[in-house]
């Protein structure tokens, strides 16, 4: 499985010659390394419905006709505009032809913002559960830190968990730092910063505060390998 990282919360999912993006914030985002026409996933994931995770999934999904994963509020908000969706809640997992995906608690808002400044509500904001080929990676979505994270590790071993760290909207620094040896995952990876002015953070000083020393910075397109 190979795992790409193209800023703020943007990741890729390779496993078994599928694609599967998670919050695919392109259009806007400065940080990331991706161009909405050169994008071509078998599947997408949403963990909430801000507009800066939803990003460019109507116009992904309906040039590829791809299936969007997300919960039953956002499923049926994107269905509205002609998308193929499957809807999902808390705790719900469901087998998919490219992987099992499980959505988790989080702990922040989720609404999507219209041209027109009409706020949608969009249902509880969601962490994400992957699972193929024998390895799991949590995708925590914007969320606080919480004490249950440690049910999640605990539940289903992480070999990759990819957690906010910009702080005002997010977990900071010292609070994902917690999350981390509470998830007990084997490698780290900071995403949720430097985006916009106020999540202005130094991953570097993240990877620093991990007392397991599993941390890894990822450049906006560079991949691991699990």
């Amino acid at each position: 499985m190979r795992i790409s990282y193209h800023g703020h919360s943007v990741v890729q999912i390779h496993t078994n010659g599928k694609t599967i993006i998670i919050d695919p914030f392109i259009t806007g985002n400065q940080l990331t390394d991706l161009k909405v026409d050169d994008v071509k996933p078998d599947a997408i994931i949403l963990s909430h419905g801000h507009n800066d995770h939803v990003g460019d999934t109507v116009e992904l999904a309906k040039k590829h006709n791809v299936l969007v994963v997300a919960n039953h509020e956002i499923s049926t908000f994107l269905s509205w505009q002609g998308v193929k969706t499957h809807g999902m809640h808390i705790g719900g997992a469901h087998q998919f032809e490219f992987g099992k995906v499980k959505l988790t608690q989080a702990f922040h808002g989720s609404s999507f913002t219209t041209e027109n400044n009409e706020i949608i509500y969009c249902g509880m904001p969601a962490g994400i559960l992957f699972m193929n080929e024998g390895k799991t990676v949590y995708h925590a979505g914007d969320t606080a830190l919480f004490s249950d994270m440690k049910l999640i590790g605990e539940r289903h071993p992480i070999d990759v968990a990819f957690l906010p760290i910009g702080d005002n909207f997010t977990m900071g620094p010292e609070d994902a730092a917690y999350a981390a040896k509470l998830l007990n995952a084997k490698t780290i990876v900071p995403m949720h910063f430097n985006t916009f002015p106020p999540i202005k953070q130094d991953p570097y000083q993240f990877i620093e505060m991990l007392e397991a020393k599993n941390g890894k910075v990822l450049a906006p397109g560079e991949v691991i390998e699990i």
